[in-house]
């Protein structure tokens, strides 16, 4: 099992790759927009990385997963409408996207977690808390990029002149 240090560095480490010297491609059908959701659901798991309140930390790391839930829902499209309609992107995402309803499960449980943290809650979230969710929040964002089809791919590298 990883330290919480551990876990941290390499969310970081993946996140930072990301924006900053790699571009994400999808297929030929992935909208600008769901990409643009996906990288900046990749960045707020660098922001939760680098946050040192587990608070803090677990509310960026589950909007983070939010972010790239709305991403497979939006490059899915509307589910079929039914009587009524789904009030969170969890209830949408099983809809669209069956292979990641028990991620849908997961993250919306957590949504009460992350309203008390955001609501300055003492102890809303502890250390091992805020680091399993910025994991499972990783995972579930390499999970989404996967049935999107998008790519992290990496530039080039720089030759020297002459």
């Amino acid at each position: 099992m990883m330290n919480a240090a551990e876990v941290r560095a390499g969310v970081r480490d993946m996140s930072q790759r990301h924006p900053g010297g790699m571009t994400m491609t999808g297929s030929p059908r992935t909208a600008p927009t769901v990409l643009s959701m996906l990288a900046s659901a990749r960045r707020g798991l660098a922001e939760a990385a680098d946050e040192t309140s587990p608070s803090a930390r677990y509310v960026t790391a589950h909007l983070a997963a939010l972010r790239a839930a709305a991403a497979v829902v939006a490059a899915r499209g509307e589910p079929r409408p039914r009587r009524r309609k789904p009030h969170s992107v969890w209830e949408l995402l099983p809809q669209v996207e069956p292979a990641l309803t028990e991620w849908a499960a997961y993250f919306a449980a957590g949504a009460g977690k992350r309203a008390a943290a955001e609501a300055g809650l003492p102890r809303a979230a502890s250390a091992r808390e805020a680091d399993d969710l910025l994991r499972d929040a990783e995972t579930f964002l390499s999970l989404a990029e996967t049935a999107l089809g998008a790519e992290v791919q990496s530039p080039l590298p720089l030759r020297p002149a002459g």
